[in-house]
Order: structure tokens, then sequence, then C-alpha cells
């Protein structure tokens, strides 16, 4: 497995957030993190890089166990895209992405060829190359979220968290943003909302409520009516869709 949580249970003063989860996600495949909200998944990711610490359990990369990695060994294995991120400063797109160069250079190592390709690769990946020069303040939404994943992968991770990366973007960024990621190839994890989404473009689906996992499994196994129901409050009617030939929901209305 490329990251593996074992029994991890975490907790803000009393309150315990996360408490005994485990999951597993295999090396290139895609895992998508459900939940109503409050129910852990952010916070699971950070704890995942080290942006939390855990109360107890283990969490691995592969088999490095994250607590005894360095912060920058850490960095250059694994990128973490926030759901907003934003900033008054005048600066370029390929400003933005060279930041995520970082990991990879020391307080008096000077900029390289490498790291130009790297950051050259990455904005190619996400067809952004062609912005490049512009004002990272005049980009949509949709763009943004392009060039923050462009500023993970030029970190040359191999595993990838994001958390809601399509909040608040219309419905043709939301399927251009979960295509992007689903044809990268890395070890990922996304935290979503939207159920139909995450059936459409994970391979593996894990459902958390109060902090535990309530459901693990693909798609087809995990999004039950039962389950819907029972996590989300919402009745629902499932279906494989004659489109893409996944589990398709159509909700209730009572």
């Amino acid at each position: 497995m490329s990251i593996t949580v074992d029994q991890v249970t975490y907790a803000a003063g009393n309150t315990v957030i996360v408490n005994g989860v485990s999951i597993s996600v295999e090396k290139g495949k895609v895992l998508g993190l459900l939940g109503p909200n409050g129910s852990g998944k952010s916070s699971l990711l950070r704890l995942i890089c080290r942006l939390r610490q855990v109360r107890s359990g283990i969490i691995r990369l592969g088999d490095d166990d994250v607590s005894g990695l360095s912060r920058a060994a850490l960095a250059r294995r694994i990128a973490f895209v926030e759901q907003q991120s934003t900033t008054d400063t005048q600066i370029t797109v390929r400003d933005v992405v060279r930041l995520g160069r970082t990991p990879h250079r020391g307080l008096l190592s000077s900029w390289g060829s490498d790291d130009d390709a790297a950051v050259e690769e990455a904005l190619a990946r996400v067809d952004m190359a062609e912005r490049a020069r512009q004002l990272w303040q005049t980009l949509s939404g949709g763009e943004r979220q392009r060039v923050h994943i462009a500023r993970a992968l030029a970190q040359s991770p191999s595993e990838l968290l994001l958390d809601e990366p399509t909040n608040h973007l219309d419905i043709q960024h939301q399927l251009d943003i979960l295509a992007l990621v689903a044809k990268l190839g890395l070890t990922s994890i996304i935290a979503l909302h939207d159920l139909n989404l995450a059936a459409m473009f994970c391979d593996h689906l894990v459902v958390l409520q109060k902090g535990e996992v309530a459901a693990s499994g693909t798609p087809e196994e995990v999004l039950t009516e039962d389950l819907i129901a029972r996590v989300f409050g919402v009745r629902a009617h499932i279906e494989r869709s004659a489109v893409h030939g996944r589990t398709h929901i159509q909700y209730r209305v009572s």
C-alpha cells in the first residue's frame, strides 16, 4: 500500500475528531473520502501530511512511518491541495508553481535546470503553460485550482491529497479538475461532498461519520440507499449510469 492509516485517533482538546480510523490506498489509485460536514475528512488529510498530530495510531507512506520523516522529506513525498488559497501579492502563475520546488532546495542552493523542468512539466500537465506569465489574480476559480495542482505536482510527489478541490466551482470545472486528478497516476485521496462525482472518478471510497469509518469499498459497494439514508439523512435511488457505467444517485424529495 502507498498510504496506510492504522487505527488513528485525533482530538482537539477533549473533543475526539478522528476515532480509530483505518484506511489504505493502493499505489496509483484514487480514494474518495466522503462524509457529512464535521465527519473528520479534512482533519484526516491533515494528519496524513502531519499538519496535525495523531493521538494514537500509525500513518505510513509505503513502509515509512510519517512520524519518523523530516518535514523536508515528507514534503518531497506528499503534496496537499487545500480547499482555497489566495494572496494579495502580484504574482504570476509560474511563480505560484515555482513554490512547489521549495522542499527540493536547500537554504543555499540555487535554482537549477531540474527545477525549471519540473515547473514547466507541471504547468503542461494541468494545461496552464500558456497562462504561465498571467497574474494569479486574473484567473477564474477553476484555473486557480489547476495552478494549485500544478504547484503540488512541481513537488514531484508520489502521493497527493486534495481537500474539496471542486468546492465553489461550476460543474464544468468540477468535472475538469477531477478528470485531471484521475489521469495523473498518483496515489491520491480526495475529500468530496458530491457522491456522484466520487462514484465517477474514484477507485475506492471511504465514508466517515462522526470521526469513524462507516463504510469502505468500491463505489458500487459503498453507495447504497441504506448508507446514504443512514449517514447523510436523505432518501436516494441508486442505478448504473447509461452514460459512464458507474453508480449514479438520484435523490428523492420527501
